[in-house]
């Protein structure tokens, strides 16, 4: 094996590991106790911000006062209610040097569709910290704005599958944790991981799995059978219909949708999902398998 000539990286400047970095530091003393919240997971372009912007609508339909917090760089959670790309808190807060004591609500918190509030966290700099470090700045904002005091519903939409001790940040707030998934062998693996992931922070904050949303799915009949074996359960489904896909094109939720061929279903389905989560759904005690067992189980003919 060719070896590295000596003293190579003996010029290398001795830095800490981090140094630099935007890292997480939660603060346990920052809570959202008025207001019902979910947080939105599963696997990296499954369709979380289609379905967390549809639900928001649909909470707001049912005369609730909502706001959505995108958890994602892409920063394009709320822009189907928005119609537009709205700057990140990581951004306005950049601007202003860190001194959120300079901010006012309205220079971070933007009016979407039917009244939604929506706000972008938005993220570090890739490989410069943690996402973490900026849900809890944006839910600290919110908290001393007093904005979350006149909320009934916060939904999170939270990056792709990522559950690191960053994205896991909504886990802190959220009342109740949904996993979208398709019925497919990727989503249903990354819908496993994530579970495990939610119940490690279950034994420490009151977040609990609510359910699973079925999502550009004909059938459900292997995340039915997943469920089963590990105790989770379906709360809604959501064909692959085109008027869903053709939604995000044209900016626009499913209820600012002309006539299409099973919009009327869609938004009866997002209706009833934002009814049954308001009510309540009971907490689930799921026991997700091993890597290994799953790859074992999910044996698609």
């Amino acid at each position: 094996m060719q070896q590295l000539p000596a003293g190579l990286f003996d010029e290398a400047p001795k830095r800490p590991d981090g140094e630099g970095s935007v890292q997480v530091q939660l603060d346990p003393d920052i809570r959202i106790d008025t207001a019902k919240v979910f947080a939105v997971y599963g696997k990296g372009g499954i369709g979380k911000s289609t379905t967390s912007s549809n639900l928001s609508v649909a909470f707001s339909k049912l005369g609730k006062r909502v706001l959505q917090i995108g958890c994602d760089p892409k920063h394009d959670s709320t822009f189907t209610l928005t119609k537009c790309l709205v700057p990140t808190v990581i951004d306005i807060l950049e601007s202003v040097d860190f001194h959120a004591e300079e901010l006012r609500p309205s220079d971070y918190v933007y009016e979407g569709y039917n009244g939604v509030m929506c706000v972008e966290a938005g993220g570090p700099p890739a490989g410069t910290g943690c996402g973490g470090y900026v849900v809890g700045q944006t839910v600290k904002l919110l908290k001393q704005h007093h904005l979350l005091e006149d909320t009934d519903v916060v939904v999170f939409d939270v990056l792709g599958d990522v559950v690191c001790g960053g994205f896991a940040a909504p886990l802190q707030h959220a009342e109740r944790a949904l996993i979208v998934t398709a019925n497919d062998f990727d989503s249903i693996f990354a819908m496993n991981r994530i579970a495990a992931a939610i119940q490690a922070k279950a034994k420490h904050y009151g977040v609990r799995i609510g359910g699973v949303i079925a999502n550009r799915s004909v059938n459900t009949d292997e995340i039915d059978r997943f469920n089963n074996a590990v105790g989770l359960r379906r709360l809604a489904h959501l064909p692959d219909l085109d008027v869903i896909r053709r939604s995000r094109l044209k900016k626009s939720t499913l209820f600012e949708m002309d006539d299409a061929p099973g919009l009327d279903q869609a938004r009866a389905e997002y209706l009833r999902l934002a009814e049954m989560l308001w009510e309540g759904v009971e907490a689930l005690d799921a026991q997700p398998m091993r890597d290994r067992d799953i790859f074992d189980f999910l044996g698609f003919d």
